[in-house]
């Protein structure tokens, strides 16, 4: 099982964050740094950018992941425990607590992380060497397995709920954890750090363990973790970090990656559209279930012969809550209704608080026989099952359905592909309620839990039924209108429903069927094909998502002004493109609708031949002592969380490494230095750890504490150094691709319909969208008095960060910071800098920019700007104007 393209975003976002905590130490501005540099400053006038970090857990990193229910929390959870403890466990005791709201998640969670062949225990497996343990709260408080050894060698998960730890200082005596142990007494001189022992409680207590292995938490399903009894919780765990993971994270959360619910849709994670059918009686919600399960089965049957992919749907009956003078037994007695109609007991089971006829039973056996689930709200967190497709209500005509907290439970899609029958591509909620209105508001809120919204939905109702003359008379004569006698949910006549469970039947008789539910089934079938169709044509667009799903803001779209909209349809900006061998095409193409002989050129695809153990490994660390010095009294060194909680790693580290022969010494060092290069695509990860092999190969003790106490500064030194070999390797191979042609010029970016810039510049004349992206203060003064000349047409404030045009070659993508159209067809790139970025990093952008020029045509020409500064085949403010006004 391999991650998904979003949940690889996921761990990017992770990654890249983690850097940011890298370079700055502290929490609060490496994430807020991580956010500026992403999406802009935050604003609080108008409430754009990510707001600035919450410091909710004093001494840990916090940080958040936004998933909607079914993308996959817990496969990227067990991702990301790899990502994590590169950067914080460095040869230290490798300790996860795994926090869980439910007691059903918990066993869930446990059970899967435990089974050696489960998809999530296996990819652990793999990433930790088959070198993991994962233990339940008795495990560990009879210390089952748990040792200090143990705990020192290998990755140490506890599956752990809120309940266990949660709970008032003055009653810790009521939970075994803060207890004196005697199991656990070999930790006490080992482990056990006599500093960080709580006040009131044994230094064996298991919480003074766990506290002194300064764990990683990871908090599933977090929104439930918010009130002040949670955070006390969290900090008594002196976690290294806290990992949260939901779908509807809270105000204060410190969200660093988020999950577009369109991304689940395309990926075919969940079942939508849900479908919504009321009904007038309740019996006729039963009857309607019952018939619809059975067509999906057959359907799921059909399906099966062609994909071998076992499905039993399964019907989800709510009854009402908080029915007065009502007991457990009202489910007993909807179940015997259900079994008077002849349906197999064990096929019915009831899920309540109190009872739980689910306990132990895997729903997705095949040899499983539940097909009818009697519940309220018991499901309403951790309960996964993709096979339960319907929601039926069976609440008082007169209440509005209470779905919203179980909704999410018929959302995730079996085997997340796409089924041959739309209609097992889709879930299903029939009610019977007055108050439908009420009901759809529910279903709303329902999908906006789990991270969905109000276009992923379409309700109907069963026509109203034909009254007869005595009603008529009363309703028209004596405006008296009918009154219905009201039911509780477990009261429904079995005789008003047509359905017989040994009845043979075929897909075919219920295709044919022209009764409710062969019209619910018709009408689902042609919403699911219009909600395909709009969902696959919608393209995603991360500041939307941002704006939308993160900030709960409608994003304001800005579209191209009237005057210009002509113009633009003609202009088609060049980039480079680079010719390919046939074979190559299918691993290397990247758009469809380009030739049969070449792609979008990137830095990667010039990367091919070159090898980094033929480079040279000179790199000047004689700067080293002066930088560290430099940190060392950094105004947020005194806070920084990152460096305070590793350090006892680190030194754990440096007396593993020192006592290995010097060999070996080499090695783990590359290897720890490796580990936090990050990604460098197309240079596998064994080439860089021969490399930088290489470059520490005359190590001596001191060093290496050195590097292992400084890191950042030097993997700073050797990225970079990295950086340029290849960047020099690939800016050789443009130069000989350019010259022989294979590498080319060809119309490629158009400009877009609208934008939906997050922070808006000053409106200023002729900008070709309505409003236009920020700027400084040196563009913004340029381009006003730009703007006043006469022969230009329009100009356009180019985006960033994939949305607008740029310049691609041996160099990173380039984006320039303006695009200037002229009244004679002139298309003018201009790149502003100020007068202190006169570097190296200038110079190669300013000569892309120029061959890019040349090469597209007469018409395109590319300057960079500088503020005052007089540089080389360059211009200033005041200059570049005597060139526009010509063009």
């Amino acid at each position: 099982m391999e991650l998904k393209p979003y949940q690889q975003d996921v761990i990017k976002d992770l990654e890249n964050y983690l850097s940011y905590l890298q370079q700055h130490t502290n929490p609060a501005k490496a994430f807020n740094e991580f956010w500026t540099d992403r999406v802009g400053a935050y604003n609080p006038l108008t409430q754009s950018g990510m707001k600035p970090y919450k410091d909710n857990i004093p001494g840990a990193v916090h940080i958040a992941v936004k998933v909607p229910t079914a993308g996959g929390k817990t496969f990227i959870a067990c991702n990301a425990l790899y990502t994590i403890n590169k950067f914080f466990n460095q040869g230290n005791a490798k300790a996860v607590v795994w926090l869980v709201p439910w007691s059903n998640l918990l066993q869930q969670t446990y059970n899967n992380l435990n089974n050696p062949s489960h998809p999530y225990r296996e990819k652990i497996n793999s990433l930790f060497g088959h070198k993991v343990e994962v233990y339940q709260k008795d495990q560990l408080l009879q210390g089952a397995n748990f040792n200090p050894t143990s705990a020192t060698e290998q990755l140490n998960i506890f599956v752990l709920n809120f309940s266990s730890l949660r709970i008032d200082k003055a009653k810790k005596e009521d939970r075994k954890i803060f207890q004196e142990n005697g199991a656990l007494e070999a930790f006490r001189e080992t482990i056990i750090n006599k500093d960080l022992v709580l006040e009131d409680t044994d230094e064996t207590a298991l919480i003074n363990v766990i506290r002194s292995l300064n764990p990683i938490v990871i908090v599933d399903e977090s929104h439930n973790a918010e009130s002040d009894l949670s955070v006390e919780m969290l900090k008594n765990l002196n976690p290294s970090m806290v990992l949260d993971l939901t779908a509807t994270p809270k105000e204060n959360s410190n969200i660093i990656s988020f999950v577009s619910a369109l991304k689940l849709k395309q990926e075919h994670m969940v079942k939508l559209p849900v479908v919504v059918y009321n009904h007038h009686k309740k019996e006729e919600v039963i009857n309607s279930a019952l018939h619809l399960q059975r067509q999906l089965e057959l359907l799921a049957k059909e399906e099966e012969t062609i994909t071998g992919k076992y499905i039993r749907p399964i019907i989800l009956f709510q009854a009402q809550s908080n029915i007065k003078g009502k007991d457990n037994t009202t489910f007993q007695k909807i179940k015997e209704q259900l079994v008077k109609l002849r349906i197999p007991e064990e096929q019915i089971k009831i899920k309540v608080s109190g009872i739980d006829e689910l306990k132990g039973i895997n729903l997705m056996d095949r040899n499983c026989p539940v097909r009818y689930i009697i519940t309220v709200n018991a499901l309403k967190e951790g309960w996964d099952c993709p096979n339960a497709y319907i929601l039926a209500s069976l609440a008082d005509k007169s209440s509005p359905v209470e779905v919203e907290q179980i909704l999410g439970r018929v959302l995730r899609q079996p085997y997340v592909t796409k089924h041959n029958s739309p209609l097992l591509n889709m879930s299903f909620v029939l009610t019977a309620s007055a108050r439908f209105n009420d009901t759809l508001d529910n279903i709303v809120k329902g999908l906006q839990d789990a991270g969905f919204s109000k276009e992923d939905y379409f309700a109907e109702e069963l026509p109203e039924p034909k009254l007869t003359n005595e009603e008529i008379l009363q309703q028209d004569l004596f405006e008296n209108p009918v009154v219905t006698e009201v039911k509780s949910d477990d009261d429904f006549n079995i005789n008003a429903i047509d359905f017989n469970p040994d009845e043979e039947v075929t897909l075919d008789s219920y295709t044919n069927n022209i009764t409710v539910i062969g019209h619910i089934t018709e009408k689902a079938v042609i919403e699911s094909k219009v909600f395909e169709e709009k969902v696959n044509s919608i393209e995603i667009d991360d500041n939307t998502t941002f704006f939308t799903e993160v900030m709960k803001q409608t994003p304001k779209r800005y579209v191209i002004d009237k005057q210009f909209e002509s113009i633009t349809k003609t202009i088609v900006l060049p980039q480079f493109f680079l010719k390919t061998e046939t074979d190559e095409l299918a691993q290397n193409i990247l758009f469809e609708e380009l030739t049969e002989s070449d792609y979008l050129l990137n830095k990667n695809s010039l990367l091919k031949g070159f090898n980094l153990l033929e480079c040279d490994t000179k790199i000047n660390f004689d700067e080293i002592s002066a930088e560290i010095y430099s940190v060392d009294f950094d105004s947020n060194k005194g806070t920084a969380t990152a460096n305070k909680v590793s350090q006892r790693a680190k030194n754990i580290l440096v007396d593993t490494i020192l006592s290995k022969p010097k060999e070996n010494q080499i090695k783990d060092v590359s290897k720890f230095i490796v580990s936090k290069l990050g990604d460098m695509t197309p240079i596998s990860e064994q080439d860089l750890k021969r490399y930088v092999g290489r470059v520490f190969e005359s190590l001596s003790n001191d060093q290496i504490r050195d590097i292992i106490n400084n890191e950042f500064i030097y993997i700073q030194k050797i990225k970079n150094k990295i950086n340029d070999l290849s960047s020099a390797y690939s800016k050789q191979r443009f130069k000989i691709l350019l010259d022989s042609n294979e590498v080319f010029v060809k119309e490629n970016f158009s400009f877009s319909e609208s934008i939906n810039p997050i922070n808006l510049s000053t409106a200023i004349g002729k900008s070709l969208y309505e409003r236009e992206d920020t700027m400084n203060g040196f563009e913004q003064d340029m381009i006003m008095t730009i703007a006043t000349m006469d022969n230009i047409i329009f100009w356009h404030r180019n985006l960033t960060r994939g949305k607008g045009f740029f310049i691609n070659g041996y160099y990173r993508d380039h984006y320039p910071d303006f695009i200037i159209y002229t009244q004679k067809g002139n298309l003018v790139l201009i790149e502003t800098k100020g007068d202190h970025l006169d570097n190296d990093d200038s110079k190669d952008k300013n000569k892309l920019g120029k061959i890019w020029a040349e090469k597209s045509g007469e018409k395109y020409k590319y300057f960079m700007v500088f503020q005052t500064k007089n540089v080389e085949d360059c211009y200033t403010a005041n200059t570049i104007i005597e060139v526009l006004k010509r063009l």
